[in-house]
């Protein structure tokens, strides 16, 4: 669909938000005519988000940003039973303090991208554990349960999917669907919510969402999925060799973030610009149409965009600039990653792989190992031949020792 009306979904399409949409047509009627309520949720299995939501994150700030109102759904009560979609085995089962613990760090990253408050557009962010957690189980299989069809449940392909490849489901993760199903009911009657959005793996739970509102309460919702993103190459997004790419900063530096998106491939520049910044359209086809080494200069601005959304202008600024002087000028930036080791340590020496691994620079010994015997381990810009070197305080230059997997990922120990 092409000509829309509203301005949310013209922006979506525009930036290539959109992969489906139970009604385009009546949605946007609706969201041309009055503010629309949306909602997100973000299950807390570990203390902050990755870059693979930013696609989600981006679609709530879009959503805002076109004046309509968007809620973050935490999911305090679904964490505990675990989507089945794209796994291959049940989550680990977390306490109630693992879960409010990451729910407290998933938080911090929202008030970045949105605007919160009590105005007619301003975010709000609820948790599901306010109405799951006070379900009585038979009334919820009565007036709930009784609208879900096991035959199509088992098409749907979070199931469908796990079981062709003989993985065991779990009757816990079974039900995880008809509880998302149920966070819409809830919130289309707690905050005259309509919209519910997420990646096109959650299609099938969306739209089940939407029938319960119609079947129990004759509502009319809507569902908006994204696509789901790779790299060019294939890569799944927010995944790296050394692990995920984290939102907080206290999982991930602000400089580690920037490079993440500096290393982009060429081909995913304008998709990436789109998706993950607020530049506007035409200046995203002038950065996307360089080429050569002027390429360079459009991931260097993708990466100070998105970081500055994420870390802040000062964070983004900064991580920019230790990149230009450790790249360019062949100095040690301010703020690449550190770490400390207890200098009597290093007087002893340390294996070069074990100190890769330590500085972040691999997430194993193993692939450490495999990193440097491939020739990418340099110790101060000096290659290393064995990855058993020892690594020592004869090493130090300036009080620091600095270590590069490849060309553009570095760190520095320091003894303390």
């Amino acid at each position: 669909m092409t000509n829309v009306k509203s301005q949310f979904l013209n922006d979506a399409q525009a930036r290539g938000f959109i992969h489906q949409c139970t009604d385009m047509e009546a949605l946007d009627a609706l969201a041309a005519e009055k503010p629309v309520t949306a909602y997100i949720g973000f299950d807390c299995t570990a203390p902050s988000l990755h870059a693979g939501h930013m696609v989600s994150i981006m679609t709530l700030r879009l959503l805002q940003r076109s004046g309509h109102k968007p809620i973050v759904l935490m999911g305090g009560g679904t964490t505990k039973v675990g989507d089945p979609s794209g796994k291959d085995e049940m989550r680990k089962a977390l306490t109630d303090d693992d879960i409010a613990a990451n729910m407290a760090g998933i938080k911090q990253v929202f008030a970045k991208y949105l605007t919160f408050g009590d105005g007619p557009t301003d975010a709000v962010m609820v948790n599901n554990a306010d109405w799951l957690d006070k379900l009585n189980y038979i009334e919820m299989l009565r007036d709930v349960g009784r609208h879900f069809s096991v035959n199509r449940m088992l098409t749907m392909d979070s199931v469908k999917l796990r079981l062709e490849r003989e993985q065991p489901l779990s009757f816990l993760e079974f039900n995880y669907m008809i509880l998302q199903s149920y966070d819409f009911l809830e919130l289309s009657r707690r905050h005259a919510c309509t919209l519910q959005m997420g990646g096109s793996d959650q299609w099938g739970n969306i739209v089940m969402g939407v029938e319960l509102g119609r079947r129990v309460d004759n509502r009319q919702l809507y569902g908006l999925t994204t696509p789901l993103l790779t790299t060019a190459s294939g890569a799944k997004m927010g995944k790296t060799a050394a692990g995920a790419v984290w939102l907080n900063e206290d999982m991930l530096s602000a400089y580690d973030f920037w490079q993440y998106w500096r290393n982009t491939e060429d081909a995913d520049v304008g998709r990436f610009l789109r998706l993950f910044t607020d530049l506007p359209l035409d200046e995203i086809a002038r950065l996307e149409a360089l080429e050569g080494a002027e390429m360079n200069d459009a991931k260097k601005i993708l990466a100070t965009e998105v970081t500055r959304l994420c870390h802040g202008s000062e964070a983004a600024e900064s991580a920019a600039e230790t990149a230009r002087k450790t790249f360019e000028q062949g100095a040690l930036g301010d703020d690449l990653p550190t770490i400390e080791v207890p200098a009597a340590r290093l007087g002893d020496g340390i294996p070069a792989y074990e100190l890769f691994r330590e500085a972040g620079l691999a997430s194993s010994n193993g692939e450490a190992r495999r990193l440097i015997k491939g020739g990418g381990g340099r110790l101060n810009d000096a290659k290393i031949d064995d990855e058993n070197t020892a690594i020592g305080s004869g090493d130090l230059k300036d009080g620091v020792i600095k270590l590069s997997a490849g060309k553009k990922r570095h760190a520095l120990v320091r003894a303390v």
